[in-house]
């Protein structure tokens, strides 16, 4: 590994987490791009932009289940009932309450989402998508005045998940409201094979792809399972779940949580009508979430605190307020290292379990740039829209620098022998965009933004650059490089 290339994504990393105010939202952080397109790198002479490929993360969204929330509810209602509650834990229950009815009318009203509830986008994930094609457009706008002039598609795909299909549409319809006449040449889709490939099944999909299949072993494996255990019983994860509970519930009744005297589940039933009447929806926990530690308890307040950050049109209640920034970084901690192992680079020792299911994803960013590289412009765009899931090993399976490195098994991950960050690799609408460009002798560049910052290729792939210090790659060196 290169320094330098190391401190680029701490720097990334930094950045991110000042743009929010250190809060630590990891996964959850809300969208920001990371460069002034203003200071991107000029494409040279002679070159001009002929296709344009992303991938993106759905938008900001709200809790995906009635889970964590009810369940800490019940735990609130508890100690509310044995008077065990500080001045600020009394402010929970109703914030709390607050948040499940937020989520469960998520998205009514909202033009473009068919139906309300848990899982939906947020108006941040609106804005973000809107904000996404907006920027795309006046990045590449001869490009797209040339697909409407020759009359060039524009495949818009997603992985068929509500929240993906929604960004893919809002993102279509910024898109189109930039030039109108855009949007007879879009061609909308699912793609289950490679922006779902770690959730396809033969049941749904008529095969299991072997790659996927080796994943799911891995993501059922006891080895994940003791690593996961082991992550959650770090001490600083219990000092900080009792300083951030101590500020909320009594001694005695976080000794009793402690203990195993009490515990709470998701279970009980709800119902809530929008503000106009017009719509009802009940709801049901399913008692499988349960909170019967300290930890678990403040896993699942990090949770609520880091879904808020991206609900602020929808959600009134402060959650900053029950979890202090130095309580949110052993938080995130313990929730990258979980998604390092998970979905990231993962263990040396594995090889490439958590990323070779992506492959066809990969293949399919470079059978596009093939297309064009031979002189074929049936298609002017491809863009892809689906989860973290997809975007984290597809940024391990580039190769990309802090983004993919593994760590051995006697090792446990860690802020401080990992740059792997959550918040770098796959925030809300997380993107990987391939800007393609070609000179009149057929010549054919790429160039990548990563969060909409240009970013390197594979470190080994630097031969493919046009010049020691630019984020252009010759297309035909790259390919040969990955050997696509």
């Amino acid at each position: 590994m290169k320094p330098l290339r190391l401190a680029a994504g701490a720097a990334l990393s930094l950045l991110l987490s000042h743009a929010y105010g250190e809060q630590f939202y990891q996964t959850k952080t809300p969208y920001a791009p990371q460069q002034d397109s203003a200071s991107y790198e000029k494409a040279p002479a002679g070159y001009k932009a002929v296709y344009t490929q992303l991938l993106a993360r759905h938008g900001s969204r709200g809790l995906s289940s009635f889970k964590t929330d009810l369940a800490l509810y019940n735990l609130w209602q508890l100690a509310q009932q044995q008077d065990a509650l500080s001045p600020l834990g009394r402010q929970l229950g109703p914030d709390i309450e607050a948040m499940i009815k937020a989520n469960a009318l998520l998205g009514y009203g909202v033009d473009g989402i068919s139906k309300p509830g848990y899982g939906n986008e947020t108006m941040q994930g609106v804005d973000e998508h809107t904000g996404l094609a907006q920027r795309l457009y006046a990045r590449l706008p001869a490009l797209f005045r040339d697909a409407q002039k020759d009359q060039r598609r524009i495949v818009v795909l997603s992985s068929g998940k509500d929240r993906a299909v929604d960004s893919a549409a809002f993102f279509s319809r910024a898109l189109t409201a930039q030039q109108p006449g855009l949007a007879p040449l879009i061609d909308a889709g699912i793609d289950r094979p490679t922006l779902y490939f770690h959730k396809l099944n033969t049941k749904q999909d008529g095969m299991t792809p072997e790659a996927t299949l080796a994943y799911q072993r891995w993501d059922q494996s006891d080895e994940l399972q003791a690593r996961k255990a082991a992550i959650h019983a770090d001490p600083r994860l219990k000092a900080a779940a009792l300083s951030t509970l101590g500020a909320l519930f009594s001694p005695s009744f976080i000794a009793a949580l402690e203990h195993g005297h009490i515990s709470a589940a998701n279970a009980g039933t709800r119902s809530y009508t929008s503000a106009d009447g017009k719509f009802t929806t009940n709801i049901t926990g399913d008692g499988d979430t349960k909170i019967g530690t300290a930890t678990d308890a403040a896993l699942t307040l990090y949770e609520l605190y880091a879904a808020a950050a991206d609900m602020e049109a929808e959600l009134k209640a402060d959650f900053t307020k029950y979890v202090q920034p130095q309580q949110a970084r052993v938080y995130a901690e313990a929730e990258d290292a979980v998604a390092f192992y998970e979905k990231g680079p993962g263990v040396t020792e594995n090889g490439d379990v958590t990323w070779r299911m992506a492959g066809a994803l990969v293949a399919d960013f470079f059978r596009e740039a093939d297309a064009i590289d031979a002189g074929k412009r049936a298609n002017a765009a491809k863009l892809r829209f689906a989860h973290a899931e997809i975007v984290i090993p597809f940024a391990s399976a580039l190769g990309l620098s802090s983004m993919s490195e593994q760590l051995p098994r006697a090792t446990t991950y860690s802020y401080d022998n990992s740059p792997w960050r959550g918040v770098q690799v796959a925030p809300m609408a997380a993107n990987i965009q391939w800007d393609v460009y070609q000179n009149g002798a057929g010549r054919t560049l790429v160039r990548m933004l990563y969060n909409e910052r240009e970013t390197d290729f594979n470190m080994a792939c630097d031969a493919a650059r046009i010049a020691p210090a630019s984020h252009f790659y010759d297309y035909r060196q790259l390919k040969s490089c990955y050997k696509y």
